[in-house]
């Protein structure tokens, strides 16, 4: 059974940086096509960034420029590097994960419309950002 795992997440003032991991664990990572989101309270999730077994990625427009989603395949592992940070990226951030191959841009769509009835997620890690 798949298992994501977020961490990472935390407290920073505005402009501050946080990076974010999200590893998984119980089939192999490189089957795997893999996106962040974000849920403020109240509201849907939405997506952030998704990457593709080639390192093809797509960003939501709100981050473009500032964060970057990685991969290291030899560690399960996906990355969000965050920088400068808004108060309005304060939300609980979430990694999920189907099999490949999913277009970036389709997997935060499908993720987004979907929720948990997507794929595989993470429990969330808290990303507070304050002014």
């Amino acid at each position: 059974r798949v298992q994501l795992m977020e961490s990472g997440g935390g407290s920073v003032q505005s402009g501050g940086s946080l990076r974010l991991s999200c590893q998984i664990s119980g089939d192999s990572y490189g089957d795997y096509c893999m996106g962040w989101f974000r849920q403020f309270p109240g509201k849907d999730r939405e997506g952030v960034a998704a990457i593709d077994g080639d390192g093809n990625t797509k960003y939501a427009d709100s981050v473009k420029g500032r964060f970057t989603i990685s991969q290291d395949n030899a560690k399960n592992t996906l990355y969000l590097q965050m920088n400068s940070l808004k108060p309005e990226d304060t939300a609980m951030y979430y990694c999920a994960a189907d099999q490949c191959p999913i277009p970036p841009w389709l997997l935060l769509q499908l993720g987004a419309n979907r929720g948990r009835d997507f794929g595989y997620w993470g429990q969330g890690t808290q990303v507070t950002v304050s002014s």
